[in-house]
């Protein structure tokens, strides 16, 4: 058992390291962030400043903004590794983001891994709490900005609202307690956690062997590429080096957060321009574009700005994505297991989709800075807003229409490479006088890339006299789903003996491991 794991194949692409630069951003984090702890007073205590920071000595201050200026200041190498822990804190983010978005596109997600897209997804969703956390912690007017944009969103829930509020905050905001609230859930909480569910993943990618390109020897019955030691393990322990250096880099020459420019929070003051990170930036920007609206019911105010953006939308996006994968499995009639990626261009609606979500995610971003935006290009911030709210309803539908037909007309290239081969620097002269590219037929290698992918035929309809009432409802939207999904579909051109080929290199009843 033991020669076996040594020896497990792990397959070699460079966009199988995604999830790799995660891991080693976290345990970059948890490295610095053990030292910064031992530093770190969270505390809303007030004291006077006597520290290195002149503009700000004797100012009374927090005992965490305090303890975040000797940080920066007095304790030697302290303002490197706190920006190395910010930066981490972003690649990592930026790392599970980008992980789950190759998950997506490529069909990583389909069973037998639909338990592993949902830790993924729980891992993304606890990164982000973990940044909110941290990035709350040093109580300066940045920080103090943010939080009061959370406590705002509590307080747009009916009814429990103001009872939520008081329990986070311990009393009327600020109160005196959320840093030290905080700060257990930012060094324990949460990083156990991750801890947790980062094992769970990976114990699990072992066991359900990981996912492959189509390629020549690889099936879905096998799992092709370097043996773990040593060789994927050499370059694994490289690419951690490599993350953490430039995580060094970018601490030491790129300033990030400095706190001491903000100065410390006070209630009836907001920094000029202020910006979160870019992982909440979304929520920012739906917060700006929201209209202000509230409506009066029985006896309760509901504003609609705050619930809708702070509250539905991001419930929405992530309750999507969480039954993303159930969803394409219930209009799929193919129930079996897959362990090859998928091509994005062999799933256009998928595709699309994923696009268009990502379209609508950007022009959240660009409204988190609507201000700025207006102030840079001088046009008034009320035209700004209007342009990004039309913005956000054309560009995903603009997105998903053009996103669809690129795919499809991908799809078609293919097939005419197949059908004629791939053009030569060779031009040839027909009899009529007119000039024609030569072309030679594709390897087997490009051709076999080309060829295998699964072409899936919609859901049919079941007999009429079958199931009625909310059943029969249901198995008619399942139908109509699936022929919307699945009817943008090329086949390629192909022989019986290479169809029956492509069926057997698809078929997955057991996995074997098989070292390059």
């Amino acid at each position: 058992m033991a020669r076996g794991g040594v020896r497990k194949a792990f397959p070699d692409h460079w966009s199988f390291l995604l999830g790799e630069i995660a891991l080693y951003s976290l345990i970059v984090l948890l490295l610095t962030g053990t030292y910064l702890a031992f530093f770190f007073e969270p505390s809303m205590g007030d004291v006077p400043y006597q520290g290195s920071y002149g503009p700000l000595r004797g100012l009374s201050v927090s005992e965490a903004y305090a303890s975040t200026l000797r940080i920066s200041f007095d304790v030697r190498g302290g303002l490197l590794l706190r920006q190395m822990h910010h930066w981490a804190a972003l690649v990592f983010v930026a790392a599970i983001g980008v992980h789950l978005l190759r998950i997506f596109f490529t069909g990583a997600f389909r069973r037998p891994r639909e338990v592993n897209w949902t830790i993924g997804l729980t891992m993304f969703l606890l990164a982000l709490v973990e940044g909110f956390a941290g990035y709350s912690l040093p109580d300066d007017l940045l920080s103090g900005t943010g939080l009061r944009t959370a406590q705002g969103i509590m307080l747009s829930l009916p009814v429990a609202g103001t009872y939520l509020s008081f329990f986070v905050f311990g009393g009327e905001y600020p109160g005196e307690d959320i840093v030290s609230r905080l700060y257990p859930v930012h060094i324990l909480l949460v990083p156990g956690l991750l801890l947790g569910l980062v094992t769970l993943h990976l114990l699990l990618v072992v066991h359900l062997k990981h996912t492959q390109w189509p390629g020549p020897g690889r099936t879905a019955r096998n799992a092709v590429g370097k043996p773990f030691f040593p060789q994927y393990a050499a370059k694994s322990a490289g690419l951690f080096f490599m993350v953490a250096g430039v995580l060094a880099v970018l601490g030491a020459l790129a300033q990030i957060n400095p706190v001491w420019a903000y100065g410390p929070y006070r209630t009836d003051v907001v920094s000029t321009g202020s910006q979160p990170d870019w992982y909440v930036g979304f929520l920012e920007g739906a917060l700006r574009l929201m209209p202000g609206v509230e409506t009066r019911l029985w006896g309760h105010t509901v504003t609609w700005n705050p619930l809708v953006a702070g509250v539905v939308l991001p419930g929405v996006l992530f309750t999507g994505l969480y039954a993303y994968p159930f969803f394409e499995r219930w209009i799929t009639p193919d129930q079996g297991e897959h362990h090859l990626c998928d091509r994005p261009r062999h799933r256009p609606v998928r595709t699309a989709l994923g696009v268009a979500v990502l379209a609508a995610y950007a022009v959240l971003l660009l409204a988190g800075a609507q201000d700025l935006l207006a102030f840079i290009s001088e046009v008034s911030v009320q035209a700004v807003t209007w342009a990004l709210r039309c913005a956000l309803v054309v560009l995903p539908l603009g997105a998903f229409w053009l996103t669809r037909r690129i795919c499809l007309a991908l799809q078609r290239g293919d097939i005419e490479l197949l059908e004629h081969g791939e053009e030569t620097d060779e031009v040839r002269q027909t009899v009529e006088g007119g000039y024609l590219p030569s072309h030679r037929p594709l390897s087997g290698a490009r051709a076999h890339v080309l060829l295998v992918h699964p072409v899936t035929e919609p859901v049919r309809p079941e007999p009429a006299e079958r199931p009625r009432g909310v059943r029969r409802a249901a198995g008619r939207l399942r139908v109509a789903l699936s022929r919307w999904y699945y009817r943008d579909q090329l086949v390629p051109p192909m022989t019986q003996t290479q169809r029956r080929r492509v069926a057997e290199i698809l078929a997955a009843p057991r996995r074997t491991e098989e070292e390059d």
